[in-house]
């Protein structure tokens, strides 16, 4: 018999490894890895674990997890990005993203605190950002990324 410690963990790994986009995946998902579960008892786990849904592509949703604190500022960089972002293009491995005017160094301060791996830097100014990637192939997931985030 597996403890609600136990299965909220398994909850934690399963949005980790899969794109989950419904309670009911969520249930099968976890019927399927020994977890009897109601949508009843998920639907109190979400809660629980102060589950989010962010976007990815064909306009559906997934499941994502944020801890406390790092949750309520990850909510607050993402919303800077939202409403500042009109534009991205990549040069090779530099993401170039204009924002609104004035806006560039806040996102390029949010984009640095959300500690994005292919990033290796940003460069701001008053409504572009430079943003120094790994690779070329990180430039595009990366932009996937924060497309998915900001909507």
């Amino acid at each position: 018999m597996q403890t609600k410690k136990q299965r909220l963990a398994k909850i934690l790994e399963i949005i980790a490894q899969q794109d989950i986009e419904t309670q009911e995946e969520l249930a099968q998902a976890l019927c399927s890895a020994g977890y009897n579960v109601t949508q009843a008892t998920v639907s109190r786990d979400i809660k629980e674990l102060r589950l989010s849904k962010s976007r990815i592509s064909g306009g559906r949703q997934k499941y994502i997890a944020f801890r406390g604190a790092e949750r309520d500022m990850n909510d607050k960089y993402v919303r800077v990005m939202a409403d500042a972002i009109s534009s991205m293009d990549q040069a090779q491995n530099i993401l170039v993203i204009k924002t609104v005017s004035g806006m560039a160094m806040a996102v390029g301060a949010a984009l640095d605190a959300l500690h994005f791996d292919e990033v290796v830097g940003c460069i701001a100014g008053d409504d572009t950002i430079m943003v120094a990637v790994r690779t070329v192939e990180d430039t595009k997931r990366l932009m996937k990324k924060i497309e998915e985030m900001v909507g």
